[in-house]
């Protein structure tokens, strides 16, 4: 059952995905009727689970569930996956894909990356220590605060001197 995403407990379990382009406002409608309705009929062996989503800055989805009463069974988890490759098939995007970087680029803007490919982003000099990137390791609603990292505190710390 849909729930306003700003109501959902801060122990929900969240995934973030990103794509690789922002939405338009007309894809940014469609998102939104298209995940209500699947928050709406989203459950786990029959029985309906609080969810919801956000759309942050135009391109990452975060989808969240209270899991207090039931937990999301490997079945209602392949349905979420579904339903975000439903929507990957009519916009033209990638939602699923989890080997890419989403980092603020010094615009301001966003941009993605493959994974693979983001130490050359390092060494060109598009990426620093103190590039915004999202935080891959948010698993709860409350830990969205800190969605946008530092690259230096990220795994990306790595790739920069010490």
């Amino acid at each position: 059952m849909y729930v306003d995403f700003n109501k959902m407990p801060a122990y929900s379990r969240v995934w973030i995905y990103q794509a690789g382009r922002s939405f338009s406002q007309a894809e940014k409608e469609l998102v939104t009727h298209r995940m209500k309705t699947f928050c709406d009929g989203w459950n786990t062996h029959g029985n309906g689970m609080p969810s919801s989503f956000q759309i942050l800055d135009d391109q990452v989805l975060i989808l969240a569930v209270d899991e207090s009463n039931l937990g999301a069974s490997g079945c209602s988890i392949d349905s979420s996956v579904k339903a975000l490759r439903e929507l990957e098939n009519t916009l033209g995007i990638n939602l699923t894909d989890q080997g890419k970087v989403s980092y603020k680029s010094a615009d301001g803007g966003l941009k993605v990356a493959p994974a693979l490919g983001i130490k050359s982003k390092v060494i060109e000099g598009e990426i620093g220590a103190d590039t915004l990137v999202i935080n891959p390791l948010i698993q709860r609603k409350s830990e969205l605060e800190d969605v946008w990292i530092s690259a230096g505190k990220s795994w990306l710390n790595k790739y920069f001197p010490n």
